[in-house]
């Protein structure tokens, strides 16, 4: 790991970024393909990632690719990228703007390296290992909040025929009465930085995939934030089910998503 390849993922971000915003003009025009119920692929997320995969076998010919739409490509190093191109294609293909690129590098099993950039809002929020978290270079924390009351989470909910939606609708019940509120925004990358940058307070969701968080749990451990799975002793990047909040409101938070 090292800041040439954090620097190296910051500019890929906002290349594969000025590839969505190009679509995102004329996204009427664009060909969708439906992968399953709520759940597509459209011209923009391959052209990016097929930008993505050229650009770092080119600069990192020996690691491992593991991306959303191409899936996973040994190599012979023990380095491995793990990219989403469009994280919140469905939000991106309806018109509302909120949704990233997030690129990630693993090395010998161990998240490195983050980034997730936000092309409409032009905010890359970035990390590696033995240093601070970033917003567009500027350090960044979670919220200070300590109390259930005022906090403000955000969750994924399952959709068409995914497991544990009846899970997830339990959690927001037990949840709802407790806080200031709870949004669903469609991009888990995003939500994850969001709590890194102290906008949330908190996030949980069960079963997303390593491209979904990757970059994001890179972000928010630096940050100083609190993340783990349904158990303390679980790795979100292992069982991609996480749980995240300062680590002032962890217990309380943590300890109602998992009273199921």
């Amino acid at each position: 790991m090292s800041a040439e390849d954090l620097d190296l993922a910051i500019t890929l971000a906002h290349e594969a970024g000025e590839i969505l915003m190009t679509h995102w003009r004329a996204r009427a025009d664009l060909s969708i393909t439906h992968k399953r119920a709520g759940d597509f692929v459209s011209k923009a997320d391959m052209e990016a990632e097929r930008h993505l995969r050229a650009r770092l076998r080119a600069a990192r010919p020996e690691d491992a690719w593991l991306g959303e739409e191409t899936g996973a490509e040994a190599a012979s190093g023990a380095r491995r990228w793990i990219v989403d191109p469009l994280d919140g294609t469905t939000n991106f293909l309806r018109g509302i703007g909120h949704f990233a690129v997030s690129i990630a590098l693993e090395e010998a099993g161990t998240l490195s390296v983050g980034v997730v950039h936000d092309p409409v809002r032009q905010e890359t929020f970035s990390a590696r290992l033995d240093d601070t978290a970033r917003l567009n270079g500027v350090p960044i924390r979670p919220a200070e909040t300590a109390a259930l009351a005022p906090a403000l989470f955000g969750t994924g909910i399952p959709f068409g025929t995914m497991a544990h939606i009846d899970d997830h609708a339990a959690d927001i019940a037990r949840l709802m009465p407790q806080c200031a509120g709870v949004r669903r925004m469609g991009a888990a990358a995003l939500d994850l930085a969001y709590v890194a940058a102290g906008r949330l307070d908190g996030f949980w969701e069960r079963r997303l995939q390593p491209w979904d968080i990757a970059a994001g749990l890179v972000i928010l451990r630096q940050s100083g934030a609190q993340v783990e799975g349904w158990s303390a002793a679980e790795r979100p990047e292992e069982s991609g089910s996480v749980i995240t909040a300062a680590p002032q409101l962890f217990g309380a938070f943590a300890g109602i998503i998992r009273n199921a």
